[in-house]
């Protein structure tokens, strides 16, 4: 039985000669559990993004209207508050204001959200202040109708 003495030297020439190729790929685990953390970390976060005024939306078959400039939201509540975005406002002064929100551009679109307990005819005073202020792009925000199709 023989028995083989290597010197370190000897091991590392050997170990050269069989040396591997770098590895060309990209690891993509870290990024993936990177990606992961993100994602969980929106998901928590973007429901409490969602600002404004609390109404419960009458329901109406409606359909999305996609591809167009953000509106300005006036909301009125069940008591019959008015909100101009997140800013409580007068009947009388919701014209003014919302001139100087959107620059005196009448072309500006506003969706109008009452509360489904809102009489009638305060929507309609909503509706006509913003006429008189010269605003005509109105639109009444709603539910979708989750009923029979």
């Amino acid at each position: 039985m023989a028995v083989q003495f290597t010197t370190a030297s000897a091991r590392r020439s050997a170990r050269a000669g069989r040396r591997r190729p770098p590895i060309s790929e990209i690891n993509v685990t870290p990024l993936v559990d990177v990606m992961l953390v993100l994602l969980v970390v929106f998901m928590i976060t973007a429901p409490l993004l969602t600002a404004g005024v609390e109404v419960d939306l009458p329901e109406a078959a409606v359909s999305d209207l996609a591809g167009m400039d953000e509106p300005v939201e006036v909301t009125i509540t069940a008591s019959g508050e008015i909100w101009l975005g997140e800013t409580p406002v007068e009947l009388d002064q919701l014209g003014p204001r919302l001139a100087i929100i959107s620059d005196n551009n009448p072309d500006v679109r506003v969706f109008i959200r009452g509360d489904r307990m809102v009489a009638y005819e305060e929507v309609m005073a909503v509706m006509g202040a913003l006429t008189e202020a010269g605003f005509r792009r109105l639109a009444l925000e709603a539910r979708r109708f989750e009923g029979d199709s």
